[in-house]
């Protein structure tokens, strides 16, 4: 039987080895036929279409603004005093989402510095509600996504659990989660069992090692095994991810690091 698997290229990890707008035809070169990348907003709408265009590369995947990343910020969702800028930043996203034909928007929920878990939690929900219907009006999936707060400290959403509790609480057909595998073993482990109980939730996973971040295979998760089953539960239960990003630190070049594709093409 045919693999179901496709990966797309995360080119805010892979392909460093160029500048970030050469790095479309390096992922083509390489054999990708998707891309992901967290923030387009440095640049023109029409710029990143033309080389998804001259590429034949199909975007999948980006991150709504997420506060001042360059400040150390990574979303803003949880913060009351900022609803008004993350309204702000849906609307902005959609015009990209929209203009690059990307099914789906991340939601990075970020921390809550000084707030009550209750207060922050509702926050995001709240703010998640609304996203959830601009999306859902323009046909974009809108997804959340947990984070290790080892690499991020103070990051609110960081269990899948969590993750299930918020798309319960916000109650929205079009809230999904992205299945980070790497931020998840790090967090809570036992990942076959994990994706299983989220997997009709699941709309995207993202894929590294650990320790390391690095090319699945270089570290502790039985990547072989992980893959196909998330392949199985894919004929099974039908759903699930359409792509799987991988967003990791190649050990060495990107191109030296990919044979660990190979049995999945």
């Amino acid at each position: 039987m045919a693999a179901m698997l496709r990966f797309s290229a995360n080119l805010g990890m892979l392909f460093t080895e160029v500048d970030f707008l050469e790095r479309f035809a390096a992922a083509k070169q390489a054999g990708f036929a998707a891309v992901e990348y967290p923030f387009p907003y440095a640049y023109e709408v029409e710029q990143l279409r033309a080389l998804l265009e001259a590429q034949g590369l199909t975007q999948v995947l980006l991150n709504l603004p997420a506060g001042n990343w360059e400040q150390g910020e990574r979303g803003i969702a949880c913060q009351p005093d900022r609803r008004g800028e993350f309204q702000d930043g849906v609307g902005r996203a959609l015009e990209y989402a929209r203009g690059l034909g990307c099914p789906m928007l991340n939601c990075l929920a970020g921390s809550a510095p000084g707030l009550s878990p209750e207060r922050a939690f509702q926050t995001l929900v709240d703010n998640l509600q609304f996203a959830a219907r601009e999306l859902a009006a323009a046909g974009v999936r809108l997804l959340i996504e947990p984070i290790n707060t080892r690499d991020m400290p103070g990051f609110f959403l960081c269990r899948s659990a969590q993750a299930l509790a918020v798309c319960e609480a916000v109650g929205s057909p079009n809230l999904w989660l992205q299945y980070d595998v790497y931020h998840m073993q790090v967090m809570e482990g036992d990942l076959t069992a994990t994706i299983e109980k989220c997997w009709d939730r699941i709309a995207h996973f993202q894929v590294a090692d650990n320790p390391g971040r690095h090319e699945p295979g270089s570290g502790e998760i039985a990547y072989p095994f992980l893959l196909r089953q998330i392949e199985r539960l894919g004929r099974v239960r039908g759903g699930g991810a359409g792509w799987i990003g991988c967003e990791y630190r190649p050990r060495t070049t990107t191109l030296a690091g990919l044979s660990w594709l190979d049995p999945f093409r």
